[in-house]
């Protein structure tokens, strides 16, 4: 059975040009023709224009694919198997690059703004868009949560680096509290729950009392929480909640 060119570039979906092109740089000839000189393409032709599409898709030149395929001893598995592979990285490269866009656009839906560098500088590798939506689904229709993207829409570089700085100087108190031994109903303690509430309000919405004592339980209630402020102290989360519930009490 053979086809004609027009019926090759349909199955294929190339151009009957693109057919002629083959033909006359020697990649593709026909293996029939008719007694009017028309091409007839065989099965084995369409198997070789397979394969020459294929290493057309993962960017080779059309005479390095002659050379490919004129290779002695090289039948139609090992052809495909090496397309496999090939295929399989740039898969796996296209995989990570459409995982990159999609952080980007989860990114600028959360309202950062900062350049890679300035995000990796305040970030490292943590990425708050990768939260974003579970965010949204706990406490999207909230007006706290209306007003944290609009806070952080605006932050620069300079900004992030001093919210950071400020928490970081509140945990390090905090940890100094738990390890010496201070009672988390003390009111060192309740100072620093004080200090904690009013970072939250200063960078991100207006932290109730109410509000406060609601993540105080987030942080000993959910364990990702719980794990992030024990890796800094064992027990600390347990700690900062006693601190948070006393000092929404004293208040």
């Amino acid at each position: 059975m053979s086809f004609s060119v027009g019926q090759v570039a349909r199955l294929a979906g190339i151009t009957v040009r693109t057919l002629h092109h083959y033909d006359e740089i020697g990649l593709l000839t026909p293996g029939q023709r008719t007694h009017a000189g028309y091409r007839r393409y065989t099965d084995a032709d369409l198997v070789r224009l397979q394969h020459i599409l294929l290493y057309r898709e993962l960017g080779f030149p059309l005479e390095e694919i002659a050379v490919i395929l004129d290779e002695p001893a090289t039948d139609e598995l090992t052809h495909l198997r090496r397309q496999h592979e090939l295929l399989t990285h740039r898969a796996q490269h296209l995989d990570k690059v459409i995982a990159a866009v999609e952080r980007a656009m989860q990114a600028r839906t959360a309202g950062l703004t900062l350049t890679p560098e300035e995000r990796f500088e305040i970030f490292g590798d943590f990425r708050p868009e990768d939260h974003d939506a579970e965010v949204a689904r706990r406490w999207g229709g909230t007006r706290e949560y209306a007003e944290s993207r609009r806070r952080v829409a605006s932050y620069t570089k300079a900004d992030w680096l001093e919210l950071k700085a400020e928490a970081a100087t509140i945990s390090d108190d905090l940890i100094a509290a738990y390890k010496a031994g201070l009672p988390a109903d003390g009111e060192h303690a309740m100072n620093l729950a004080e200090r904690h509430r009013g970072h939250i309000t200063r960078w991100f919405y207006d932290c109730t009392h109410d509000i406060h004592r609601g993540l105080g339980d987030l942080y000993v209630d959910d364990p990702r929480f719980t794990a992030t402020f024990d890796a800094l102290a064992p027990g600390l989360a347990g700690y900062l909640r006693q601190a948070i519930h006393a000092n929404a009490r004293r208040r």
